[in-house]
């Protein structure tokens, strides 16, 4: 089978679908979504936590309330999306090669791709811990999958590993089941998560958090039965004489997000090597002409308010390429001074308003973000306090750009 479409999605989770929602309102109608899943919804179908859509909606939804208001959305505009559809391959002239159960292998001639694939978590064997490998160790968001879907308590004992937020949603979810968690220790000397989920998920629930801490040993054969913690020095090394020994039989692993980008590669689509995902420019165009990259395939995202803005510009640009109406007026990157870890975009090829979004290498006060023209400074905004788990922006208005004398903008802290 062979489908001729003017806008492939691949991918039905918050960013999908606001993509095609923006596409559709900027004149689009053959559009079609495929999602590997049963249901649309991605990642928000397991997260049945509040605090989804302030920014959105300006209240507190939980994730498959917020997914749902997209569905309804795409469903509304009766755009067409195929369910349990795994794609497969996407070629660099734009055929997307796909395979589900009702139609086969089939393949879908396109004038513009959306990837928003999401990300995964990265599993034990990229860790290199100490031990056999016993039942009772889950990442956290299968765990969160076992315990909010399918009705399952991964253990009674739990230790987690990582402070990322799905690791400190899952600590409190986990004592509210009434599960013990013992600790969540983190490599780093600051907290992967937001500042809100630290407070409403461990300091909440009296959950110890040990910084500069990791796991150093599982314990267990068969099913975990402890682990052996210990402190790191500066160089994240761990310190012998610090090891402690806690009884658990499960162990969570919340230890970074990592963009799926296996098909953005095999389309040949350049990747940024701190984001893991693609190089785009303001309209999150990759350097492949007419295949655009939103959401956590993009970068990882601290909250879906900003994914589905983020979708909503790739889906207009794509609407506007195939409708021939892109004009590139220049050229210019985004480079960062290294307290700044990377940009999104990282190249601007037009004149226009627009919003750069920004991590921060480690935890910073009383810091000015400075954005240079050469040695010209041309906007500076101060912040009392900056983190690596919560995603900072700015935003360049279009004279700025403009007036630039070089071809490069550097991002700092100051």
């Amino acid at each position: 089978m062979n489908q001729k479409v003017d806008l492939v999605i691949v991918g039905g989770g918050p960013a999908g679908m606001s993509a095609a929602v923006a596409a559709y309102d900027a004149g689009i109608r053959s559009i079609l979504i495929l999602e590997r899943d049963k249901a649309l919804g991605g990642i928000l179908r397991q997260c049945i936590h509040n605090g989804f859509g302030l920014h959105r909606f300006k209240e507190e939804l939980t994730g498959p309330e917020y997914a749902y208001r997209y569905e309804l959305q795409v469903r509304e505009r009766q755009i067409p999306f195929k369910l349990n559809t795994m794609v497969l391959d996407i070629a660099p002239n734009k055929v997307v090669t796909a395979m589900n159960s009702e139609d086969g292998m089939f393949t879908i001639e396109a004038k513009a791709i959306i990837l928003a694939m999401g990300c995964r978590e990265r599993p034990k064997g990229a860790l290199n811990i100490a031990g056999y490998r016993p039942s009772g160790i889950f990442t956290a968001g299968t765990a969160q999958k076992f315990v909010n879907m399918d009705g399952y308590m991964p253990g009674k004992k739990v230790v987690i590993l990582g402070s990322g937020d799905i690791g400190l949603i899952m600590a409190r979810r986990m004592t509210l089941e009434g599960a013990e968690v013992k600790a969540v220790c983190e490599l780093m000397p600051y907290s992967g998560g937001l500042a809100r989920n630290i407070q409403q998920c461990l300091h909440d629930f009296d959950i110890p958090l040990m910084l500069s801490h990791t796991v150093v040993e599982i314990h267990g054969k068969d099913r975990v039965t402890g682990v052996t913690i210990a402190k790191v020095d500066e160089r994240r090394k761990p310190i012998a004489e610090t090891r402690q020994y806690i009884e658990c039989d499960t162990l969570l692993l919340s230890c970074g997000l990592i963009p799926e980008n296996e098909l953005t590669k095999s389309a040949g689509i350049p990747l940024d090597r701190v984001t893991n995902g693609a190089v785009v420019d303001q309209n999150r165009e990759t350097s492949t002409e007419g295949i655009f990259a939103c959401g956590n395939v993009l970068h990882v995202h601290d909250l879906v308010d900003y994914v589905s803005e983020e979708a909503d510009i790739a889906g207009r640009a794509a609407a506007a390429y195939i409708n021939g109406g892109r004009v590139s007026d220049r050229s210019v990157r985004l480079v960062t001074d290294g307290k700044i870890r990377y940009t999104v975009p990282q190249k601007i090829t037009a004149e226009q308003d627009l919003t750069v979004y920004f991590r921060v290498a480690d935890v910073y006060r009383d810091v000015t973000i400075t954005v240079c023209d050469g040695e010209r400074v041309i906007l500076s905004k101060k912040k009392a306090k900056v983190a690596p788990g919560e995603m900072e922006t700015v935003t360049l208005k279009a004279d700025m750009i403009r007036g630039l004398t070089t071809d490069t903008l550097t991002f700092g802290l100051a």
